[in-house]
């Protein structure tokens, strides 16, 4: 009965594996194609390009594996670059070089420090002279309603430099 078992697992391990081998290029492709934000080189040329635009300049601030900092990036801000909002993302922890808004050498760590974010996802909404436009929006606390959270700031932070 033991070895009639151990046969089976074996069976179906196979089955599994061959199952698994045949899926795996839809998986790699699948994780390729994941839905990614521009990391900057600068945040003021950024700021530039979307002033230019008459529209806010968005920033995520994102973690290296949040969870809530993927939903934010691919549920949220990809689709609304893609509607034509200028969005980018910095790292919290990351010694990646960056010029900052006033055109100063930094990095995207010390970017974030200075701008006293302390949770991932904050989401960001600069206007003329690198001022924030529209209160912040920090964390997930209700995925149900981020998408009308983020729309309200985006919105508001639009209007104040179209305006």
């Amino acid at each position: 009965m033991k070895a009639r078992m151990e046969s089976r697992r074996a069976w179906l391990g196979a089955c599994a594996a061959g199952a698994l081998a045949a899926w795996v290029p839809w998986l790699a492709l699948a994780q390729a194609a994941a839905p990614v934000l521009p990391r900057p080189t600068s945040l003021a040329a950024e700021l530039e390009r979307a002033l230019a635009a008459r529209k806010a300049l968005v920033v995520m601030v994102s973690l290296e594996g949040c969870p809530w900092c993927k939903l934010a990036r691919e549920s949220y801000l990809v689709p609304l670059r893609a509607e034509g909002q200028r969005v980018v993302q910095i790292e919290m922890a990351g010694p990646i070089p960056l010029t900052d808004l006033r055109g100063r050498p930094s990095t995207h760590e010390q970017v974030v420090r200075a701008l006293d974010v302390r949770v991932a996802p904050t989401v960001l909404f600069i206007g003329r002279g690198g001022v924030e436009v529209a209160p912040r929006l920090s964390g997930v606390a209700s995925p149900d309603f981020y998408g009308a959270y983020l729309q309200d700031r985006v919105d508001a932070a639009n209007r104040t430099v179209a305006g």
